[in-house]
């Protein structure tokens, strides 16, 4: 059973505390919410696996296979990506059926000690890549199978993980989801956030802790990437409370020993990289001609094996009743074109970072400024989700003429706000105001090469 706090001490005026407090209170109610998320989920992620693929007029409307697109894809992780921006991880903590389902597991299972190889901070990286590329081979966006082997594989790991490892915790969270990455990065920029008020926690008399279930350190819960915002510690000591915050605050005052080299590799090439790629290679007409010249070549030399289209659907795209089939050739470009693009893009910005701290002649400081790229790499991953959805609701017969301008804002604001933060960070080094010059100078080019090849698909192609 979950431990809970036995006092309630006097919440802080406000409403941010209150709605916390709120939480605290009303467990059975975020419960309730979390398993009523679950049966969703399940029936949409496998009663259309289950069914024939619908015919071209089908729509949301009137077919659950396009509806459970729809809400999966278009609705549900776009807006889920948008919200760990504006809330933090409210999603973890009150709706992920996946984190239900592993400190359930938990709570009933073997209890062991969490292993070094769990523990391993390149996780997130490997998870959202591995993730990340295999779901555009089994095209994973559009055909209910691929999802059910995507999403539900996820949460046969998890289930399996909890089983295993933790007593009551969300070990799969913490270490191996392959969003938690993701999360952890845009929550850095949330306005809302829980945090421990270090003095009155040395203050309180010791009390029944709660259960954290992502294992975050509660004297020094500071930050909001690790907390999952489900309010269990509301109160806790009278020194954690719901508070709100400049979004910048984080990312601006991030101390040394938080900046990790791994989360940066998953900013950069991950989200600003692997997924660029990702959300372009089928739009791409660099992709098209590529695949022509290469095919050409291959049929010269009569290597057909590469052309043929056998492999099985939960390995490549397998279709042929949708008339879309992918050969061996389709799916080494697409990994090819995934991975040049995650190179090039995060190399240049990697580049651009390496060359400003030369100038500063600041060791390490690369590493902390990339963290200034987080905002654009939120626009990013949204603009690419939200094309599905724009995309379902053309398909709906909607108009909807002011899409290219929603775009171009999106990409304005997350170039302005990096830019912003990038120049903060620059100033507060000690240097001389040429060298500021110089160092902003060799950010903002490669700052500004992600909305480039935003622009170039949204406008060009």
């Amino acid at each position: 059973m979950e431990q809970v706090v036995t006092f309630m001490p006097p919440t802080p005026a406000g409403w941010l505390p209150r709605l916390g407090a709120a939480m605290q209170r009303h467990r059975a109610l975020i419960q309730g919410i979390q398993w009523a998320v679950v049966a969703f989920y399940l029936v949409l992620l496998v009663v259309p696996a289950l069914r024939p693929l619908p015919p071209d007029e089908a729509r949301i409307v009137n077919d659950l296979t396009r509806l459970a697109q729809f809400v999966f894809w278009g609705v549900w992780w776009p807006f889920v990506m948008l919200s760990m921006m504006l809330v933090g991880r409210v999603w973890c903590g009150v709706f992920c059926p996946e984190g239900a389902f592993t400190e359930l597991a938990s709570r009933k299972g073997l209890g062991r000690a969490i292993p070094r190889w769990v523990r391993w901070g390149g996780w997130p990286f490997v998870a959202f890549a591995l993730t990340t590329v295999f779901g555009q081979l089994v095209s994973v966006y559009e055909y209910p199978k691929a999802a059910l082997l995507i999403l539900g594989g996820s949460t046969v790991a998890a289930v399996g993980i909890g089983y295993v490892y933790g007593r009551g915790k969300r070990v799969w969270c913490r270490y191996l989801c392959p969003a938690n990455g993701v999360f952890r990065l845009l929550a850095k920029l949330a306005p809302v956030h829980f945090r421990t008020d270090a003095e009155a926690w040395r203050a309180a008399p010791r009390a029944a802790a709660p259960n954290c279930a992502p294992l975050v350190d509660l004297r020094h819960l500071a930050a909001a990437g690790e907390c999952h915002a489900c309010g269990r510690c509301s109160g806790y000591r009278n020194a954690v409370w719901l508070q709100s915050r400049s979004p910048n605050r984080e990312v601006l005052s991030l101390p040394a020993n938080s900046v990790s080299r791994w989360e940066v590799a998953l900013l950069l090439f991950g989200v600003l990289g692997i997924a660029l790629g990702a959300f372009q290679w089928s739009a791409s007409p660099w992709f098209v001609t590529i695949k022509q010249a290469v095919a050409a070549w291959l049929v010269e030399h009569e290597w057909f094996w590469a052309l043929s289209d056998g492999a099985p659907w939960w390995l490549l795209t397998h279709y042929p009743e949708a008339n879309d089939v992918f050969t061996w050739l389709d799916g080494a470009l697409i990994v090819t074109y995934i991975g040049a693009t995650a190179a090039a893009v995060g190399g240049s910005i990697l580049l651009g970072l390496a060359t400003a701290q030369k100038l500063l002649s600041r060791p390490g400081f690369m590493w902390r400024l990339a963290y200034a790229f987080i905002p654009l790499a939120g626009m990013s991953v949204f603009l690419g989700l939200s094309m599905l959805t724009v995309t379902q609701l053309r398909a709906e017969g909607l108009v909807l003429a002011w899409v290219p301008a929603a775009r171009a804002t999106l990409l304005v604001l997350g170039f302005g706000w990096s830019a912003w933060l990038a120049l903060r960070l620059i100033a507060d080094v000690s240097a001389t105001p040429v060298r500021h010059f110089a160092a902003a100078g060799a950010v903002l080019p490669v700052l500004a090469l992600v909305p480039a090849m935003w622009a170039v698909q949204f406008f060009i192609w």
